[in-house]
């Protein structure tokens, strides 16, 4: 592992919960004196390899995580199976259109159906994202486009192509309907095309942390709002047995009146009941849970929980609270080193961040001890905190 060859990642402040340049996750580490969040990320390097791991389940296209310990069912199975149980909250089903019709408009725009492109606004997993105009409705969508051709050559493992991956967020995303979870509005899918298109809703708002709070973070009345809905959209997830495996500020978008989506669903796995457990973690390494750092089986949903105590961590903080020089160094640290929390820093915020940061997941706090926690509520008053 410490011969990767290292990179330095540098982003703006913080990024933004937005729709921005998505990497892929080749690993690699960034120096970062102080670890200070707002200058440089441990970020994965965009590259066309991917370290993923998977294994080939012999029927057709279907493919399983090696993570799926357990079952031996893919996740197409898992799915529809849902579905025919009435299992899925979808009230409105995604629309699958089959025919991609070329154009332009008064303008010399270029669309696609019956949306008119604007701008490039990012890039996904395996492709770009795009934000296009719809002219039926005006409504801005943030379009997902993939080249089928590319993805099938793609390896992300020796049996299987990125297109699984593709395949696999197109249909967990088409079960999902939640307001903190970013909406699959529609696929584009002609069979005599190369391109694959995924419409999402559009999150314009950006997390804008610039001179809030202690060093670049936010201040703890924003973190607090922010938390709450990540929280309640991760635990709508997991109620449906999904992990999300990624959670970090870039795959959490803000809308212009500030609600967070969690968006993302390209390393999600789905497990046919409550046994979560999974073997290899394609997250991002500093989001890393210490269990998964160690080559050990782990249950996905309190890696997920880990995660986001290092994202509440980096709105508080403006850094991270585990980051070495090198890659391994830094899993060094997630795994062996204390966790320090900055002297007078609210006591209910400081409990709160110590059993989400928790090392051990057994002990480590549930999403749904987050969601009543003293802090989170804005119970938060002397009486309270004195008695942790």
């Amino acid at each position: 592992m410490c011969d990767y060859i290292f990179s330095v990642v540098k982003m703006a402040c913080c990024g933004c919960f937005g729709f921005m340049r998505k990497t892929h996750r080749s690993l690699v580490a960034v120096r970062a004196p102080g670890g200070q969040f707002k200058q440089e990320f441990l970020f994965p390097e965009e590259s066309e390899d991917n370290d993923r791991f998977y294994m080939y389940n012999g029927e057709g296209d279907s493919f399983m995580s090696e993570g799926l310990s357990r079952s031996c069912k893919s996740f197409e199975e898992i799915l529809q199976a849902r579905v025919k149980s009435g299992l899925t909250s979808r009230e409105v089903p995604v629309k699958e259109t089959r025919q991609l019709i070329r154009s332009e408009d008064d303008n010399g725009n270029r669309m696609v159906n019956e949306y008119v492109r604007e701008c490039r606004i990012g890039a996904g997993s395996y492709g770009k994202v795009v934000l296009y105009r719809s002219t039926k409705d005006g409504k801005h969508y943030a379009i997902k486009v993939f080249h089928k051709s590319h993805l099938l050559k793609l390896r992300v493992a020796p049996s299987e192509t990125a297109m699984s991956d593709v395949l696999r967020e197109v249909s967990i995303m088409k079960i999902l309907d939640h307001p903190n979870v970013v909406k699959l509005i529609e696929v584009i899918d002609d069979p005599d095309s190369d391109n694959f298109y995924m419409v999402l809703e559009y999150v314009e708002g950006k997390w804008s942390c610039e001179g809030c709070g202690p060093e670049g973070g936010l201040d703890e009345e924003t973190s607090r709002r922010y938390l709450k809905d990540i929280v309640t959209g991760l635990i709508y997830l997991h109620s449906n047995n999904i992990i999300h495996g990624d959670i970090k500020p870039d795959n959490l978008l803000v809308t212009s009146d500030g609600r967070v989506k969690i968006g993302d669903f390209s390393v999600s796995q789905v497990f046919e009941d409550d046994d979560d457990e999974l073997r290899r973690s394609p997250g991002t390494p500093v989001f890393t849970a210490p269990e998964c750092c160690q080559g050990l089986t782990y249950c996905g949903r309190t890696a997920d929980t880990w995660a986001v105590g290092v994202t509440l961590y980096c709105m508080v903080f403006g850094r991270y609270p585990f980051l070495g020089e090198t890659l391994q160094d830094t899993y060094d640290k997630i795994v062996n080193d204390p966790l320090v929390i900055p002297d007078g820093l609210n006591p209910l915020l400081k409990d709160l961040l110590e059993g989400l940061l928790c090392k051990d997941p057994r002990r480590r706090m549930t999403l749904q001890a987050v969601a009543t926690h003293p802090w989170v509520t804005g119970e938060d008053n002397a009486r309270v905190a004195a008695q942790l």
